[in-house]
C-alpha cells in the first residue's frame, strides 16, 4: 500500500537541482523575453536576407535560373545569418525587457525586497549559455555544410545551362544558333501558344511555327526539349530551293547541359567542421601529409596551419562570449530616476560591433601567421566577458565601492 507522499506526482522540473529550477521570477522574465526575441531575430534575418536577395536576383536572372534555385540558396544562407542574428536578438530582447521593468519601477520593487541585480540577470545568463552551446553546433557544424551547399548550388545555377522557363513575347536564345519565342505563355512558363523557332545550325536556316508547344526538361540527361503541335517548318539552304514541311506533332531538342562537377567540401577552412579542424591541426602538427578527415571533406589544396588555428579559435571565442551578452544588456538597460538616458542600447550595439571587429582582426592576424590566438583573440574575449560581469556588479551596487562622503560640519562649541 502506497502512502500519499509516495504516490504524489513530482513535476519534471522539480526533480532538477535547486539552483537549476526556474522560479516564479525566472518564468516571468523569460516569458517577457520571448516576444521581443522573436521579433528581433525575425527583423534581423529579413534585413540580412534582403541584402543578399538583390545580389542573387541579378546573378540568377542573367543565368535564367528558376526561382526554386533562389529559394534553395537563401535557405543555405540561413545558418550563416542566424549566427549573426542570435547575439543581436538576445541583446535587444533582454535590453527591452529590463528597460521596461526599470521604467515601471519593477526593478526597484525587486531590489528593495532583497533581490539583487545578479539574481535578475541569472535567467538571462542561463539562456545565453544555452544559446552559446547551440551556437557551437551552429558555427562548428551547420555553417560549414551550409556554406559548401550554397557555393555548390550557386555554381550549378551558373553552369547548369538554359532554364526551360519563358515569358510571353520574350525572345530566348538557348544557344548561339537557336532563337525561341511565343505569343502567350502560362504562369509556369512551359505551355506555349503560337510558337516561333529559328534554327541556324548545320549551315541552313529552319523557321518553325506551331500553334501550341510544351517545354519539358529531362534532369537525368540534362536535356531541354520542346513538344510542338500543328505546325510547319521552312528550310532554307544556300543555293537550293526552300522547302516547307507541315506536321501534326514533333519533338525538338533545345539544349543539352554539359555535365557540371563541383569540388569536394573542405577546400576552405570555413567549410570544415570544428571536429575536422581540430583533427587536421593535430595531423599537420604530426607532419602527416595525408590529413585524417572524412572523404566527404577531402581537400584539393593544403590549408595552412595558421588558417586552421585562426578559424577554430575564432569560433570558440564567439560561442563563449554569447552568455555574457545578456549580462551586458541588463547592466546598460538600468536607468536612473533623475537622468533617464536612452543611449544604453546604442552603447550595447557599439560595444558588440567593436568586439566582433576586434575578433575578426585577430583572426586575420592569426591566419596570416603574424600573431598567436593567445595574444589577439583570447585576451579581448576575456576582457569583454570580465567587463560585462564587472559592469553588472557595479550597476547592481554589489561591488564594495568606496564612496567619498563630505565631512559633516562640526558643531559649534557651546559658549
Amino acid at each position: 500500500m502506497t502512502t500519499p507522499k509516495e504516490s504524489a506526482y513530482i513535476p519534471p522540473l522539480a526533480r532538477l537541482p535547486r539552483w537549476l529550477r526556474p522560479g516564479t521570477l525566472d518564468s516571468y522574465l523569460l516569458a517577457q523575453t520571448v516576444p521581443p526575441f522573436t521579433i528581433a531575430i525575425s527583423v534581423v534575418l529579413i534585413a540580412l536576407l534582403l541584402e543578399r536577395l538583390l545580389v542573387l536576383l541579378n546573378v540568377l536572372a542573367s543565368a535564367a535560373s528558376p526561382y526554386s534555385t533562389l529559394v534553395k540558396l537563401l535557405a543555405d544562407l540561413l545558418p550563416h545569418y542566424m549566427g549573426l542574428a542570435l547575439p543581436a536578438a538576445l541583446c535587444v530582447s533582454v535590453f527591452v525587457v529590463v528597460r521596461r521593468m526599470s521604467e515601471g519601477d519593477e526593478l526597484d520593487a525587486l531590489m528593495s525586497s532583497g533581490v539583487s541585480l545578479a539574481r535578475v540577470a541569472r535567467p538571462f545568463a542561463i539562456t545565453g549559455a544555452v544559446i552559446g552551446v547551440l551556437s557551437m553546433l551552429l558555427y562548428g557544424y551547420l555553417q560549414p555544410h551550409a556554406r559548401y551547399q550554397f557555393r555548390e548550388g550557386f555554381y550549378f545555377a551558373r553552369h547548369a545551362g538554359w532554364s526551360p522557363v519563358l515569358q510571353s513575347g520574350m525572345f530566348a536564345s538557348p544557344s548561339g544558333s537557336l532563337t525561341l519565342t511565343a505569343d502567350r505563355v502560362d504562369h509556369a512558363g512551359s505551355h506555349l501558344i503560337n510558337v516561333f523557332i529559328r534554327d541556324m545550325s548545320d549551315d541552313r536556316e529552319r523557321d518553325i511555327t506551331a500553334r501550341t508547344g510544351t517545354i519539358r526538361s529531362d534532369t537525368s540527361k540534362g536535356e531541354v526539349q520542346i513538344e510542338l503541335f500543328d505546325g510547319s517548318i521552312l528550310t532554307v539552304r544556300p543555293g537550293e530551293q526552300s522547302t516547307v514541311t507541315t506536321f501534326d506533332h514533333a519533338v525538338r531538342l533545345i539544349s543539352r547541359a554539359q555535365a557540371a562537377s563541383f569540388r569536394h567540401r573542405g577546400d576552405d577552412e570555413r567549410e570544415l567542421t570544428s571536429h575536422e579542424l581540430a583533427s587536421k591541426i593535430r595531423t599537420v602538427k604530426r607532419g602527416d601529409p595525408q590529413p585524417q578527415v572524412p572523404a566527404s571533406a577531402a581537400t584539393q589544396a593544403d590549408i595552412p596551419l595558421a588558417s586552421l588555428r585562426a578559424e577554430l579559435n575564432f569560433r570558440l571565442a564567439r560561442s563563449l562570449s554569447i552568455p555574457f551578452i545578456p549580462v551586458l544588456a541588463v547592466s546598460l538597460a538600468i536607468i536612473g530616476k533623475r537622468k533617464r538616458s536612452s543611449s544604453g542600447l546604442a552603447v550595447a550595439v557599439l560595444v558588440l560591433v567593436t568586439y566582433d571587429h576586434i575578433l575578426q582582426m585577430g583572426e586575420s592576424l592569426v591566419a596570416s601567421g603574424k600573431s598567436s590566438p593567445f595574444l589577439v583573440i583570447w585576451p579581448p574575449t576575456l576582457v569583454f566577458c570580465g567587463a560585462c560581469v564587472l559592469l553588472m556588479l557595479f550597476r547592481g551596487q554589489i561591488l564594495p565601492i568606496r564612496r567619498v562622503r563630505p565631512a559633516a560640519p562640526q558643531e559649534s562649541a557651546a559658549s
